[in-house]
C-alpha cells in the first residue's frame, strides 16, 4: 500500500467512498444562513447525536455556531443544483429555495429526504476542520426520496 498522504491523493482517496450531502443552516441576525456537507453522519441513538465536518477556513461556521438551532436537510437526488447553489457566495446559498424555519430558527429545505432539528453539543478542533457534534430535537423523513450521493467530486443518484 503506498504512503503518499498528499493533499491532492488524499483528497481522491477519500473521494473514492461515496457520501450523502446535507444542507446545515439557522436563521441568524435576520437572515438564513448555512452551507452543505459530505461528511454528515450518525453517531448515537442514546443520546441522539449526529455529527458533521466543516473547513477550519469556513466564515460560515462562525456564524451558525451562534445560532440557537441548527437545522440539517438530507439532499433529495434532484438537488444536486442547490448542493452546487450552497457551496457558492455565502449572500445567494438561499436564494429562490423553499424553506421552513422553525420557531427556534432551525432551517430546512422543502423536498429534501430527512430533516433534522438540532443543537451544537460540542465542536472539536480536528486538524484543519471542525468536528461538530449536534444532539437531535426532531426527525422526521420521507418514505419515498432518493439521497444525493457525492462521489469521485461529482454528484450522483443512490442505487
Amino acid at each position: 500500500m503506498p504512503g503518499d498522504l498528499a493533499p491532492a491523493r488524499l483528497r481522491a482517496a477519500f473521494g473514492a467512498f461515496p457520501t450523502g450531502v446535507v444542507a446545515i443552516a439557522a436563521h441568524v441576525d435576520g437572515r438564513v444562513t448555512g452551507l452543505a456537507a459530505s461528511s454528515f453522519t450518525s453517531v448515537s441513538l442514546e443520546p441522539p447525536l449526529v455529527s458533521f465536518s466543516v473547513a477550519g477556513t469556513s466564515r460560515t461556521w462562525p456564524e451558525l455556531r451562534r445560532a440557537g438551532h441548527l437545522g440539517v436537510t438530507v439532499l433529495a437526488q434532484h438537488h444536486a443544483a442547490v448542493a452546487r447553489q450552497l457551496a457558492g457566495p455565502a449572500e445567494t446559498r438561499f436564494t429562490d429555495l423553499p424553506l421552513t424555519v422553525s420557531a427556534q430558527g432551525a432551517v430546512t429545505l422543502d423536498e429534501g429526504v430527512a430533516w433534522f432539528d438540532t443543537t451544537v453539543e460540542r465542536a472539536v478542533a480536528a486538524g484543519d476542520h471542525t468536528l461538530v457534534l449536534l444532539r437531535l430535537h426532531s426527525a422526521a423523513h420521507a418514505d419515498d426520496a432518493e439521497p444525493l450521493v457525492f462521489h469521485r467530486s461529482g454528484f450522483r443518484q443512490a442505487g
